[in-house]
């Protein structure tokens, strides 16, 4: 009712409003275009090498006292920005036991490396411990996933600020570079019962390389339309129902004047006659 009023009181409001919005579309679509042409972020690309390491013969002991049988690798990964490990055991038997060992200590969930599970996060639900165990109560096979750390900017790309790209590869090398010693991994694995043939186990280690980087570029053009569209839409959202509303005070004014008009016309007729 304010603004209605505002509006058919103050003509002049209509084209503040236009003058308004004019301005500020053309300094918010300046603003990316600007940002669009004259960028100060980098995008570095990484090469993942992964590597699935050889399985040599494991060291097999047997536990009188607790009836079980241990089987036991010891395999050497590269340490050089050693980002994934991944484990997978076959051919287990019931109630069986694997383990990952690592002194250095590796992050791990039973929902790393789910994709369908969308609201997991490493950084808050994983857990830095030496040892990372699973249990298959069935049989079967197991997995296990292992990060050296859940900082994303060490794997699969990222982004960094530099005033010019001597200083962005810098930071992007400095960010993915990373040793994880030491880098000897352990694998065990416990069933009940002696024991003569060994589980399957494929164990993969994934390390990352600087690859390439480039300054953030886009279609200038395309960005500026799509910004432009944008702001004029957030803009329509609040000046159409302000239009609305003035054009009916304006029609409502109108009509009303031309009732007043009818009105003095029956007066004057109405002299007239007398």
């Amino acid at each position: 009712m304010i603004m209605k009023k505002a509006l058919a009181q103050n003509p002049n409001l209509l084209r503040t409003l236009l003058g308004l919005s004019v301005t500020l579309i053309f300094l918010l679509s300046y603003a990316v275009y600007g940002a669009t042409v004259s960028p100060s972020y980098y995008l570095y690309t990484t090469d993942s090498n992964e590597t699935e390491h050889e399985i040599q013969d494991p060291i097999r002991i047997y536990q009188e006292s607790s009836n079980t049988t241990t089987w036991a690798w010891d395999i050497a990964a590269n340490s050089s920005n050693l980002t994934w490990v991944h484990l997978s055991a076959d051919e287990l038997s019931s109630e069986s036991k694997v383990r990952l060992i690592n002194s250095a200590g590796l992050y791990s969930h039973r929902l790393l490396g789910v994709e369908s599970d969308q609201a997991f996060s490493c950084a808050v639900q994983c857990q830095k411990n030496t040892t990372h165990e699973v249990e298959s109560s069935d049989g079967g096979s197991v997995e296990i996933h292992a990060l050296t750390s859940y900082d994303p900017a060490r794997r699969n790309n990222g982004t960094v600020y530099g005033s010019d790209l001597v200083e962005a590869t810098s930071k992007a090398k400095e960010l993915i570079a990373y040793d994880h010693s030491p880098s000897i991994l352990r694998i065990e694995i416990i069933e009940q019962g002696e024991r003569q043939t060994s589980p399957e186990i494929i164990l993969t280690s994934v390390n990352e390389e600087f690859e390439s980087i480039a300054v953030f570029s886009v279609d200038a053009a395309t960005e500026f339309l799509w910004a432009l569209a944008a702001v004029i839409g957030c803009f329509s959202m609040v000046l159409i129902p302000s239009f609305t509303v003035y054009f009916a005070a304006k029609a409502k004014e109108n009509k009303d004047q031309v009732k007043l008009q009818e009105s003095e016309n029956q007066v004057k007729a109405s002299i007239e006659e007398s």
